[in-house]
């Protein structure tokens, strides 16, 4: 714990961006997490706080109104803060979303008339949502994302409104969960008709204690446009061939297309940059770390970034070039709430003084005390060369044993 701490501190100091994590403490429970979490932990992916997010209650219903569409929520809602979101970034949380995607469950509950059940459920399956379970008074099912569950439960509790039944919606990342949302939003309010769910840490929900009109609005299109370029190409060319460069372009564009649903728009064949479009923002937010390990992997790097114009992602993309320790080494640079934060993949050498901070602590305390009080004393006496050659010594120290 301390070491991480530590750790954190010193990249922070060096790369000017605070390291939020080296690394992840999220446990994987099945194949495809565990190869996220060995690939981030081998190559100690760091999340880095470019531009902190300004979280409140405010800000997030903010949000969600923009993000489920203003013409979708009617104006007699009330918004409840349940939990208070935390002011922060939590990576295991990014990570999860990252690695499960964006569907989400619906939990729907009739707390005084279940005849309009059957109904609720044939209107979600219009919504392209999967029915997994129902009864005479409850369903659990599963949409595309969290604002297509929202918007959903929304058009479910205007129907049950005008029939004098009372609809307790919940959403979460699974059917448990979204149950157990709806018994704390039930001990919040009664059975009011609403709908909770969390968000950026923070549980919340939109209820509706009057009828309201059916909402014309359609479903928020949101662009999640990645912006993929190889730092300094040339010189990867001269060393490795363009070949190899065709090579891993031609291999993240067919990754792109086949395994996230990516639809690329800017493309040319020889070339050293991609623009694609993605259906989800978890789906560009994979892309472009699956990306970077491949590239990694092949001796290159890459500089990415994720915004809803091609504008955006390529002035984000361009950020790479600032944010680095001596050299620029991957980085993948996105937006959360308000803030920007980026996936930063260190060169083989960072990795390599990683790997010593965490695995030699003794040796690393040792070399530690050794410069500082070489140092100290060179200066004390007027031999500054002596906390070199305290350095150099340690570096050979540290390579041989």
């Amino acid at each position: 714990m301390v070491t991480d701490y530590l750790m954190r501190g010193l990249f922070s100091f060096f790369i000017k961006n605070r390291v939020l994590s080296i690394g992840t403490k999220y446990y994987p429970t099945n194949k495809v997490e565990r190869e996220y979490v060995e690939m981030i932990n081998y190559t100690h992916t760091m999340l880095l706080e470019i531009d902190k997010a300004h979280i409140t209650t405010s800000r997030i219903f903010e949000n969600l109104i923009n993000e489920v569409g203003k013409e979708n929520i009617p104006p007699n809602r009330r918004f409840i803060e349940i939990k208070p979101a935390e002011d922060r970034v939590d990576e295991y949380a990014l990570l999860s979303n990252i690695i499960m995607g964006s569907d989400r469950y619906l939990y729907v509950e009739l707390f005084n008339n279940g005849r309009t059940i059957q109904n609720f459920a044939d209107i979600i399956k219009k919504e392209n949502g999967t029915i997994i379970e129902q009864s005479s008074s409850e369903i659990v099912a599963k949409l595309l994302s969290k604002n297509d569950a929202i918007r959903v439960a929304i058009e479910l509790i205007r129907i049950g409104s005008n029939k004098e039944i009372d609809v307790r919606a919940a959403v979460g990342m699974t059917g448990a969960a979204a149950i157990e949302r709806s018994i704390n939003l039930n001990r919040e309010i009664g059975e009011m008709s609403g709908v909770g769910f969390t968000k950026l840490g923070g549980e919340f929900a939109v209820v509706f204690p009057t009828k309201f009109s059916k909402m014309k609005g359609e479903p928020a299109h949101y662009d999640n446009y990645i912006f993929i370029d190889v730092i300094d190409s040339t010189k990867f060319i001269a060393e490795h061939g363009r070949d190899q460069l065709v090579e891993i372009m031609n291999d993240i564009k067919n990754y792109i297309e086949k395994e996230c649903q990516g639809k690329i728009e800017g493309y040319r064949e020889g070339g050293d940059d991609l623009i694609a479009n993605f259906p989800t923002k978890d789906a560009a937010l994979r892309a472009g770390i699956d990306s970077a390990w491949h590239a990694l992997n092949n001796g290159a790097k890459l500089r990415a970034g994720i915004g809803k114009s091609r504008r955006e992602a390529g002035e984000r993309a361009q950020l790479a070039d600032e944010i680095k320790l001596w050299n620029p080494t991957s980085l993948i640079v996105f937006e959360i709430a308000d803030g920007l934060y980026g996936y930063f993949v260190p060169s083989e050498f960072a990795r390599s003084v990683i790997d010593f901070g965490f695995n030699k602590k003794s040796k690393a305390l040792l070399i530690f005390i050794f410069v500082f009080v070489t140092t100290f004393l060179g200066w004390l006496f007027g031999y500054w060369m002596l906390g070199l050659l305290a350095i150099m010594l340690s570096v050979v120290y540290a390579t041989i044993t």
